[in-house]
Formats: C-alpha cells, structure tokens, sequence
C-alpha cells in the first residue's frame, strides 16, 4: 500500500534526497564520518554550508546584495528578530491573512512593551476566519515606516499572497515559510523574506533568511543570537548550526534545480493542486473554505463535507488506507491536503478517488 504524506509540516521530503542521505549516513564522501559528527568548522560542512547558499541563490535569483542566513529558533524566532533589528523607535505594520500573521502581530505587540516600536495592525480577516486576503489603502502607512509584513503562504487556512500589493513605498517583509520554492516571487521586491524548512526545504531545524544588505542592523540587537548583522558576518557559524538540516536542505535544493527550478515546481504544484480544486469545485458535497479562487494556495488545501461528523469518518477511513495527515488544523477542522513539492501527482490522483467513493457513500 502506497503511504501518502499530507501533513503541513515536517512534511514529505523527496525520495531521492531520503535515499541519498541514507547512503552518506555512515559515511559522508569519504570522511569516514556522517554528516551528523562532523565539526561545523571541518571543510567537509564548509562545503555543504557554502554550496546550499550557492543553490538557493540559483534558484531564488537572490541578487548578490542580499545575504543567505541559516538560522535556528523556527520562523517564529523572526517574529521578534525582525523588530528588535529593524524597527526600533519606529512603525511596523502587519498584514494579518492568517493565523501565523497574527502570531507575527502579537508577537510584536508583545514586544513593543519592552522595545520601543510601534506595532500597527494594516489588515486582518480574522473576522472572516480568514477566508479571504484582506485589502487595505497604501495611503494607510506611514511611508516612514520601518517594514510591512505579510505571510505570502497561510498554511492553516489554504490562502495565499500571489501580487504583492502597494505599500506606499515601505520595504516588504515576508515569511514565506510554506511556499518558498513553490512559485515564484522576485526576492528584490523584499527588504527580508524568512521560511522555517520543515515544509519545502529540508527537516525542522533551520530557518532561511534572506535579508537586504542594507537593512543589516547597525545598533546591536538584545542578544547576539537574535542579531542580524552578528550572524551574517559570522557567515551562520556564530554559534553551531543545525548542520544535519542544512546538509539536507542542500539535497533537495539539489533536488528542485534537477527538476527544472522554481518555475518548473511552480508549473506542476499548480497542475497539482488544480486537479484537487478542480474535483471540489464540482462536488456539491465537498466545499472549499476560500473565498476567492485567486488566492487559493498551491500548497495547503482545506476542505469540508456537509458537517463535522462526516469529516471525522472521512479521516478516519482515509488514514487506515495510506492517506495519512489528512486531518485540519485543529483550529478549523476539515480536511487538509498540504501538496509541497515533493508531492507525487499520483496521491493526489488516489486522494480524488477516494473522494469519489466517499461521496457516493455517504451523500
């Protein structure tokens, strides 16, 4: 029986990468060593650190002013890096889509009680339960300002951030945690983009930061560890990195450039998922809790049937049968089909059949 992995993160890693971080797990070329005892100052990982920058640089298109950071704490670190670096005595405002937007905004409200900044909410769906990407008057902000961040992926809620919107000039920051990789974004309309791994990149554990040259902090930050400027000159080795993450990250960047790069995935995440919200669509007994189709996410797909206890039959027959994580969000229940790049097409094609059966079964 096939086993497909739908969970929104640690997510499903491709097989390859898997397969060949089995081979060097004992020894990595030839260093009678694996990966996992290696010094972080050995020339061994020096090369994995340096060739992972130099990959996602490729893939990205980072422009050559940016610096690539591989740092630890989980995205949610960068909820308070980014104003304890940045906005010091100054506004940042935050586009709330989604229930990791929030997270970010509380954060900093958080914050604002011991830093001096002023943390402004721009726009929130909350109200909707995020079913929708709100709008807001680039008039609205300050042009001053320090950042607008926004969430280019709501991983919860299955929206997502295609056309950037106007800021009225202010630098963008965005945690584009659940679809980095997966389409395309010009990291030069960012000042920052931040992403945890554990979805499209590697395993939980490291989390890539992509910052401007120029919004480097030249006051230092509280702590060394949460300093921007400290861990860029330190080239990420200020203190040990989370290596093991790194070397598999590097795998799979590896992996996408084999597969034809950010525009290719972006191609076929796009058939992917439109194969899903095709069959949904069409269904009058499964309903997507999007409200437009135009941000629809390629990446995380909730669903529901007509009521809650269908959606737990629903769970529990699809799991015994290999469809495993299928289950939302504990924050809004339904299902959930997160269809990362190391998706296959083929358990999205056996996830609709299922579907169909279900359906007749129980409509």
């Amino acid at each position: 029986m096939a086993i497909y992995n739908f969970s929104a993160g640690p997510a499903v890693l491709p097989k390859p990468v898997l397969e060949q971080a089995q081979r060097e797990m004992l020894d990595y070329q030839g260093s009678g060593m694996s990966v996992l005892e290696l010094s972080h100052r050995s020339k061994e990982f020096d090369s994995i650190i340096k060739d992972a920058e130099q990959l996602l640089r490729e893939l990205m298109a980072i422009p050559d002013n940016y610096k690539v950071l591989f740092l630890q704490g989980g995205a949610s670190t960068q909820f308070s890096m980014l104003p304890l670096n940045l906005a010091k005595g100054r506004k940042a405002y935050y586009h709330v889509a989604g229930s990791w937007g929030k997270k970010a905004y509380t954060e900093a409200v958080k914050l604002s009680k011991t830093i001096p900044f002023d943390p402004i909410l721009l726009a929130s769906s909350e109200e909707s339960v995020y079913d929708h990407i709100p709008a807001f008057e680039p008039s609205a902000i300050d042009p001053d300002a320090a950042y607008v961040h926004l969430t280019t992926n709501n991983t919860i809620e299955g929206t997502a951030v295609y056309h950037l919107p106007d800021t009225n000039g202010v630098p963008l920051v965005a945690d584009m945690s659940s679809n980095i990789l997966a389409v395309r974004y010009h990291v030069e309309d960012f000042a920052v983009i931040y992403a945890g791994a554990q979805k499209n990149i590697g395993p939980a554990g490291v989390t890539v930061v992509i910052i401007r040259e120029d919004f480097l902090n030249d006051e230092p930050a509280l702590s060394s560890m949460l300093d921007y400027r400290i861990q860029a000159e330190a080239g990420s080795l200020y203190n040990t990195p989370p290596a093991y993450s790194i070397y598999i990250a590097k795998l799979v960047f590896e992996w996408v450039k084999k597969q034809g790069g950010v525009d290719k995935m972006e191609e076929v995440n796009r058939e992917k998922s439109g194969l899903l919200y095709d069959f949904i669509d069409q269904s009058d007994f499964y309903t997507s809790p999007v409200k437009v189709a135009a941000e629809r996410s390629v990446a995380n797909i909730p669903f529901v049937t007509p009521n809650k206890e269908l959606d737990a039959k629903f769970v529990a027959q699809a799991t015994p049968l290999g469809f495993k994580n299928i289950k939302g969000h504990r924050s809004v229940g339904g299902m959930r089909a997160s269809l990362y790049n190391a998706f296959p097409r083929q358990g999205v094609l056996e996830l609709i059949d299922f579907m169909k059966q279900f359906e007749a079964e129980n409509s």
